[in-house]
């Protein structure tokens, strides 16, 4: 079957599915019997479709489109269900990962977003350090200075470091929510918050090469690193998804796209909790640490190669 018969055929059964779940908003008990037998057989129709979806057309926005569709039928028709353990191992065993496979492409150019500003800004102010108030402004005069000087800006005393993963948890969640929220201006406040990132990380690498001293900053985060910035890159991701939505709603209406890719996000952006948690420990403990750097790489690449497996890997169809 081609797309186009597909969408010819299957899709009012989507919209009638869609009708009916917009009754159910506050209470599903509102339709008839028949309604809900009807509810029931077109829940089951979809669930085939999106199967059928998966296995021809994996890259296309109608598949994507109808697993928010059977996530928000299914959130109504057992929404009388209690919160369960099993509800939050599956999500991790299948939704999240599956979620983020979804959005791969979104992540992707997420990541160039920020690699390129960053490789650009590193080698112009490497070249030239004096361009690092251009990028970072006035304020970054102190910690030139520092650097002018020889001195590092890493070193967490050890009787502090507790004090400083809490603040660097909660500044790497609000981070995230922010760059994630941001795609609800077509995308556009998303893409900023990762740009500009990735200039103050290149010019601040920049500077330090310049000074020779890069390596002690590589030392410090390459720990941490690889989960915390993986982490922002399926932020911005999320939130060039939620600005796609805007720009292409597709087959839903602009407010509906927007709805419901946001509460696609706001899981996302709930299931990298954990993660931030530990890259928080990570960038509290570890990476100021005195320990030798091999080590602080070798924590980086477990954790970072455990993390994309996990996101790549883990509930794939048999």
């Amino acid at each position: 079957m081609n797309l186009d018969t597909f969408l010819e055929q299957r899709q009012p059964g989507w919209q009638q599915l869609e009708t009916l779940l917009d009754r159910t908003r506050k209470n599903i008990k509102g339709l008839s019997a028949q309604e809900l037998a009807t509810l029931g057989r077109l829940y089951q129709a979809t669930t085939s479709d999106l199967a059928l979806a998966q296995r021809d057309f994996p890259n296309h926005r109608v598949t994507l489109y109808l697993n928010q569709l059977i996530g928000r039928a299914h959130a109504h028709i057992y929404q009388g269900e209690p919160l369960r353990w099993r509800w939050l191992v599956d999500f991790y065993q299948q939704t999240f990962p599956r979620l983020y496979r979804a959005l791969l492409p979104y992540t992707i150019l997420s990541f160039g977003l920020f690699i390129l500003p960053a490789l650009l800004a590193f080698f112009l102010v490497w070249h030239n350090p004096d361009l690092i108030y251009l990028i970072e402004g006035p304020g970054i005069a102190g910690l030139v200075q520092k650097v002018e000087e020889g001195q590092m800006w890493t070193e967490i005393a050890p009787s502090v470091r507790s004090t400083a993963s809490s603040v660097i948890l909660t500044n790497n969640i609000q981070v995230t929510f922010l760059t994630f929220a941001g795609g609800i201006t077509a995308g556009l406040f998303s893409a900023w918050i990762v740009l500009s990132n990735g200039l103050s990380i290149g010019a601040i690498f920049g500077l330090l090469q310049a000074h020779h001293m890069s390596g002690g900053l590589a030392e410090f985060v390459v720990a941490h690193g690889f989960i915390e910035l993986s982490v922002i890159f399926m932020a911005g991701g999320c939130g060039l998804y939620l600005g796609d939505g805007v720009l292409r709603p597709g087959l839903q209406r602009r407010t509906e796209a927007l709805i419901e890719r946001g509460r696609l996000g706001v899981r996302m952006i709930l299931g990298c909790v954990p993660l931030l948690v530990l890259a928080g420990l990570i960038e509290g403990f570890i990476s100021p640490s005195g320990l030798p750097w091999p080590i602080k790489l070798a924590v980086g690449l477990i954790t970072g190669g455990l993390l994309y497996y996990y996101w790549l890997r883990v509930g794939l169809e048999e």
